[in-house]
């Protein structure tokens, strides 16, 4: 029973500290990338109905290669626009995500991934691509 337990605990552990810790302020992403001197990595995503984002969290942003790369040199902001009435989310969340879409992805791109600076300036954009965590990380690293 106790190695069972033990068990338990420590898939909860490795799963946890797996996690990727997204934002969903950008006053306070941009205020951490200030302090961090980090750009930070502002992600459009239909959590519950697209395809190519679900892709992209399954494929990038849950894989420990990321993960651990991503705690060290960026700020990572979500903004999500969800579907099903069960995923809705808060009035003023659905604003902000709505101003920040306004700004950063005129076209309504899904997934959309703008880098920007730690003021909020645009420093280049990309989206889903059938890529290795290491890949990807060189693509977002080289907007400067």
């Amino acid at each position: 029973m106790k190695k069972i337990i033990l068990s338990v605990l420590l898939l909860i552990l490795v799963f946890t500290s797996y996690a990727q810790e997204w934002n969903t302020d950008f006053s306070k992403a941009k205020k951490e990338a200030s302090e961090k001197n980090r750009n930070i990595v502002l992600v459009f995503q239909g959590s519950d109905w697209c395809a190519p984002c679900i892709k992209l969290d399954r494929e990038i942003w849950s894989t420990p290669e990321f993960i651990n790369y991503s705690k060290e040199h960026f700020i990572m902001l979500k903004a999500d626009f969800p579907r099903k009435s069960k995923n809705k989310l808060t009035e003023s969340q659905q604003k902000q995500n709505n101003q920040l879409m306004e700004k950063y992805n005129t076209q309504g791109y899904f997934p959309f991934v703008a880098v920007l600076d730690k003021n909020g300036k645009m420093l280049g954009n990309t989206g889903y691509k059938k890529t290795s965590p290491s890949e990807y990380i060189k693509t977002l690293t080289s907007f400067k």
